[in-house]
């Protein structure tokens, strides 16, 4: 559990201790319904002895599963030790209502559905503080010039702050994905064998849930359906893409021939072991590796969907340790990101060095537009752009200091603009007019 040095709240959370505090948690709450109900017999003088005196520990659970081979068996024994001792005169053993009309499954799936729960909120929050995060470094970059990349080629120009922002609204659609999975899978059943409530009322079901925040599932197998299961999943693989798509473009942004945002590199720390001249982005290459995984798990929490009949166990394996590594390793790939994020390293005049590598290339979507303004045809006008921008790309490559790509199209014969035209054209900012539009729409939003 890769987070628990960093994170223990979710570690603390996929721990055998954790889930038999839910499983206790469930047991008694069942028991007081059955006492509120009035029909099992119970009373609640018995629901509060069991209230009082119910206790495991996670040893004595191990060394009876060994014997049983059942882990639902082996916690109700324990249990059993601990309410059924020192009792009134006169009492016959409270533990026997403990489980009472349920099934292992009952108490199992909604226990790890509220695990989920719990997990989920972490994550939730996780995604807020990065998502404010990279809002507020968006408004820091605001006007910032670099130049915007399409299949990693010098594209138009662009400020540094609308990278900020894209990742600000990724992070908030994945607010709303991880809000509306977690929903989904705040779900209890309390249903006996085959869902069919055959030795339990309905209200216990409804009382347990209504205790720890659930919703009751409309109908049950014997267990709650795994596509509920699938879509935090899913949430957390599309999360896990997003801190990917962010961390790959900090590696891309932090080569030596682009640099102009590098991961935080700390004074004392090391680099190659064989080249001390390296700051490697080992972090960010670290997120979307571990990306990898939490991707594929969902795959697994697909498959888990489709059972025989009104159950099997083929999911549960795997449960135990997709659900787990997953959510372990995205809220550890943001306890990673957070702090990199904040104090990502940037070098605006890198990136206005950039803006001008080729030469004033990025500029030919201006000029073809201007040009078809003159009265000419589209096509005529790519003609004049293309054949000029391919002159001034042969001299970048070939390493000749040749005319700028404006000094070609000046002396162009067939470009009729003016000096004052291509001023305009030629000037980063005329591609930016509409920028605060893009911001005001991120200075409403809100996580």
């Amino acid at each position: 559990m890769i987070s628990r040095y960093t994170r223990p709240a979710m570690g603390r959370i996929w721990e055998m201790q954790n889930k038999f505090e839910i499983w206790k948690e469930i047991e008694i709450l069942a028991c007081e319904a059955q006492a509120e109900l009035g029909a099992a017999g119970i009373t609640k003088e018995e629901a509060a002895w069991i209230r009082e005196h119910a206790d495991f520990t996670v040893e004595r659970i191990d060394e009876i599963e060994r014997t049983t081979n059942h882990d639902v068996i082996s916690f109700l024994t324990n249990m059993a030790e601990y309410i059924d001792v020192n009792l009134p005169e006169g009492w016959e053993p409270p533990s026997r209502w403990v489980h009472y009309g349920m099934t292992s499954s009952d108490l199992g799936d909604m226990a790890l559905c509220y695990q989920i729960t719990q997990a989920c909120d972490i994550i939730i929050d996780d995604i807020k503080r990065l998502g404010e995060i990279c809002k507020a470094r968006a408004f820091e970059f605001k006007d910032t010039l670099c130049v915007g990349r399409t299949h990693g080629i010098s594209a138009e120009p662009m400020t540094f702050g609308m990278k900020f922002g894209s990742w600000a609204w990724m992070l908030r659609r994945d607010l709303t994905r991880m809000q509306e999975a977690r929903a989904m899978i705040a779900t209890g059943a309390i249903s006996g064998a085959v869902g069919s409530y055959s030795s339990i009322d309905p209200f216990v079901e409804e009382y347990v849930c209504e205790k720890l925040g659930l919703t009751p599932d409309p109908l049950s197998t014997q267990v709650i359906a795994r596509d509920r299961h699938a879509q935090v999943m899913c949430a957390l693989a599309t999360v896990a893409a997003t801190l990917e798509a962010i961390a790959m473009q900090v590696r891309l942004l932090q080569q030596t021939d682009v640099i102009e945002a590098e991961e935080p590199f700390k004074k004392g720390q090391k680099g190659s072991s064989a080249m001390p001249h390296k700051r490697n982005p080992i972090t960010v290459e670290r997120v979307c590796g571990l990306s990898r995984n939490v991707k594929a798990n969902a795959q697994v929490a697909l498959d888990n969907v489709a059972l025989w009949y009104e159950r099997d166990i083929s999911h549960s394996g795997t449960e135990r340790t997709a659900l787990a590594d997953s959510f372990i390793a995205l809220d550890y790939m943001f306890a990673k990101m957070e702090p990199l994020m904040e104090g990502l390293f940037t070098y605006p005049a890198k990136m206005e060095h950039n803006l001008w590598r080729t030469r004033g290339l990025i500029f030919s979507s201006k000029v073809i537009l201007a040009l078809v303004q003159t009265g000419i045809t589209r096509e005529d006008a790519y003609v004049i752009v293309q054949r000029n921008a391919m002159k001034v790309w042969e001299d970048i490559q070939n390493a000749v200091d040749g005319p700028t790509y404006r000094e070609r199209l000046e002396a162009d014969p067939d470009c009729a603009l003016t000096a004052e035209q291509l001023d305009e054209i030629f000037d980063p900012w005329a591609f930016l007019t509409r920028k605060d539009e893009i911001f005001k729409r991120l200075e409403a939003m809100e996580f």
